[in-house]
């Protein structure tokens, strides 16, 4: 349940405290899942030069974080979260799931990324001109802002603090969730039915106009006022997963009015779309 998120540039040192954290957690009992960028992207040197597919590796890395949170999994994203804005978007999802988190930040300078990005096989290295782009880019963290805490920050030479991240992991008192979602779990039968049906028919109706070439943009689908910025393809296995999300989410926090599904739905892909 708990979720870890890395932040840094690359060649930073995420994967290597990323792994240390996972070797003590599986030591205590706790089961892990590991996150990272490497199944959505060949070449990570062109996807960081592409602010197109720098977004679509983004919302696919969110849907998976959403897709692994649980109550038995401790889930760790080991990318750069270098956004504000995304780590804003992360904390959200862990304030859905009402659990604790937490983001651990190496911090380095790019001379010392530099450094380590030699050191890596010429496969695996990032081209100098993304790094300083990157570099250029990067938000540190601040233990100020709600979706950074519990910052830990690891200068050259520090230990990751294990028992102290494990202990905010496991004992801190998880984000509360907005008002607006504190329902009690939805258990009528005739609106779980309509729910399923009306996400469908969205579903369905977009691969319609994607397989017929009809779909812009900005897409209408039934029901909703809000429409479908469809800024990419998308195919049947991503809507899946993303209705069968929603529809968890829905059942547990259902909207005072059903007439809201729709839009909510909209909403919802738009948000995974990018």
């Amino acid at each position: 349940m708990p979720f870890v998120m890395m932040c840094g540039l690359p060649s930073s040192g995420k994967t290597f405290y990323t792994n240390k954290l996972a070797d003590y957690l599986r030591s205590i009992n706790k089961n892990v899942v590991i996150l990272n960028e490497n199944p959505f992207m060949k070449d990570k040197n062109s996807v960081y030069l592409d602010s197109n597919h720098e977004k679509e590796l983004r919302g696919n890395l969110k849907s998976e974080v959403q897709k692994f949170m649980s109550k038995e999994d401790v889930v760790i994203l080991d990318y750069l979260n270098y956004i504000k804005g995304y780590r804003y978007e992360l904390f959200c999802i862990s304030k859905l799931y009402q659990t604790p988190q937490c983001v651990i930040f190496p911090n380095r300078t790019l001379e010392e990324c530099q450094d380590m990005n030699k050191k890596k096989s010429s496969d695996d290295q990032y081209r100098d001109e993304v790094l300083q782009a990157l570099n250029m880019r990067f938000e540190p963290p601040e233990s100020k802002n709600r979706w950074d805490s519990t910052l830990y920050v690891i200068n050259s030479g520090e230990e990751l603090p294990l028992e102290e991240i494990a202990n905010t992991l496991f004992n801190k008192q998880a984000p509360p969730p907005n008002k607006s979602t504190l329902n009690k779990p939805l258990s009528d039968t005739t609106f779980l039915h309509d729910i399923d049906k009306t996400t469908q028919e969205i579903l369905t109706h977009i691969l319609s106009l994607q397989n017929n070439q009809l779909a812009s943009n900005e897409i209408s689908v039934p029901g909703a006022s809000e429409k479908v910025k469809l800024i990419r393809p998308v195919n049947l296995a991503e809507l899946r997963r993303w209705r069968q999300q929603f529809l968890t989410y829905v059942k547990m926090h259902p909207p005072s009015d059903a007439s809201k599904v729709s839009n909510m739905f909209v909403e919802y892909i738009n948000n995974l779309i990018l």
